[in-house]
């Protein structure tokens, strides 16, 4: 093992080094000459992202590692280049908002907001083929890779697509700029609350009761003033995606001069370091003594699949020298051994919160699992943030009378999940610092369960993924009132203790 590390670290990197690693997900084009060409289109054009955007969710990862803010990330499992419409995008954006209000509020702890869209488009399939109405023909692997219409043809990978993504990317971003410039995440604005779906008497008024004190508190900051700056007028939501395709990573991916906000200048190492006695000594050869680095400029945040994360794969070997903040899935599959190799690869410096563990078990498997993989980092210099995704362990097939099958999961077993992962990091000493959701903003009908009642026969009313099933608003906001209520309960536990 220590061997595969040390090859990393003594191999020069470049943005085509992951070309000489084994590379999982492969996509393979019929025509060599069409993704040369794509590429370099891609090449040329402008980035979609911003150095200065990048380090700005760096530093506020950051604090999300040392405890002190709460990491909410979210979106579709995989988006369709249809998806970029404004009531879509919006709504998405205000769920997200809503979530963060009622997190803060409960957990007291500032909120990052991270949105998996405006570059979501790949997705890693466990067989590159399928057969679909007894014709065998390559898997539906994403908008940016192949089409979804179940003929051969169709499902052909067409390097076009790369461009057709960027272009879709770039649009989705500059709505939702536009749209919180323009005031989309305005404190002052209503947001809408309505808790008409839940069923059980107790439940929903116990909701009503955290809303009305969520809107009295919005209400005292307006009449005091403190409402009337800009900082209550719009939040940072940052973008992401999972890197897979590596060809479009690497057409995207630019040696920039560190922006501002960077650690290395002079004016941010007081606020963004930890103090003298804790800081990690730079390597010669790290972005702490360069004055440029290389940034992947398609999202701010970009993750290396359970799949891929290899630890002598080109994903790894690509990833290991950007300075964007990087996530990586861990499942049931990962040797708690690994880990603390795999952070000396992709975090030499140290860095608090430039890694993102995303764990991933299912709530059967947490418990058997998560406690050695947290001793494994607590034996490293490294200081990762820890998240939990309840979504992918979860995943199961419903079968309706009528014979339909529908993938879906259960609210109970994504809730059991997150309420696991918060209890063993309290015993085991560590810190959850957020979760990792696949929802919409939509009133779909893809996951059973919560207030609501959804049951498995009414999969079919409005069942519209093409991927993984998500939670709907309503499902979605009903984590979030949970989540804040253990919080809460957790502070009153410990303020008794004291």
């Amino acid at each position: 093992m220590d061997g595969q590390v040390n090859g990393h670290k003594s191999t020069a990197w470049s943005t085509s080094s992951w070309r000489s690693k084994p590379i999982a997900q492969d996509v393979i084009y019929d025509d060599p000459a069409k993704l040369k060409k794509a590429t370099e289109d891609l090449e040329r054009l402008p980035p979609i992202v911003t150095p200065f955007e990048i380090m700005k969710l760096r530093n506020q990862l950051r604090e999300v590692a040392l405890g002190k803010a709460f990491l909410l990330q979210g979106g579709d499992c995989a988006e369709l280049f249809e998806y970029c419409r404004q009531d879509m995008i919006e709504a998405k954006l205000k769920l997200l908002l809503q979530m963060s209000f009622v997190i803060i509020h409960g957990a007291k702890k500032k909120v990052v907001r991270i949105v998996r869209g405006a570059g979501q488009y790949a997705k890693p399939r466990s067989s590159p083929m399928e057969k679909v109405n007894g014709v065998d023909m390559p898997s539906f692997r994403g908008d940016n890779i192949n089409g979804f219409e179940a003929n051969p043809e169709a499902r052909k990978p067409d390097p076009s697509r790369l461009v057709d993504a960027y272009r879709y990317s770039s649009i989705t971003l500059n709505y939702i700029r536009a749209a919180l410039g323009s005031g989309l995440a305005d404190l002052h604005s209503p947001l809408d609350w309505s808790l008409g779906h839940v069923k059980d008497p107790i439940i929903k008024d116990k909701y009503e009761g955290f809303v009305r004190s969520i809107v009295d508190s919005l209400d005292f900051m307006r009449t005091v003033g403190i409402g009337t700056g800009s900082d209550l007028e719009t939040v940072d939501i940052f973008t992401s995606h999972e890197g897979l395709l590596l060809e479009y990573e690497q057409a995207l991916t630019r040696l920039c001069r560190h922006p501002a906000n960077h650690p290395s200048h002079p004016s941010h190492q007081a606020r963004y370091h930890l103090p003298v006695s804790q800081r990690a000594t730079p390597r010669p050869s790290s972005s702490s003594s360069s004055p440029s680095g290389y940034y992947a400029l398609s999202s701010h945040f970009l993750w290396i699949g359970d799949r891929t994360r290899s630890l002598i794969g080109a994903h790894v070997e690509f990833f290991r020298a950007l300075e964007n903040p990087i996530g990586v899935k861990v499942g049931p599959s990962m040797p708690a051994t690994e880990l603390p190799h795999l952070l000396s690869i992709l975090d030499p410096d140290h860095i608090p919160g430039k890694v993102t563990l995303i764990t991933r078990y299912g709530a059967s498997k947490i418990s058997a699992h998560l406690p050695d993989h947290i001793r494994a980092v607590k034996n490293t210099p490294h200081m990762p943030i820890w998240q939990c995704d309840p979504m992918h362990g979860n995943t199961r097939t419903a079968t309706l009378p009528s014979g339909e099958a529908f993938k879906t999961r259960r609210f109970t077993d994504v809730l059991e999940e997150v309420r696991l992962a918060l209890e063993i990091h309290e015993q085991e000493g560590s810190v959850l610092g957020g979760v990792h959701l696949e929802l919409t903003g939509e009133a779909v009908t893809e996951i059973v369960g919560g207030a609501g009642g959804l049951r498995e026969e009414d999969l079919s009313l409005d069942y519209r993924t093409f991927c993984d099933p998500r939670l709907n608003e309503k499902q979605a906001l009903e984590l979030a009132f949970l989540m804040a209520d253990w919080y809460g309960e957790a502070r009153r536990k410990k303020g008794e203790r004291t």
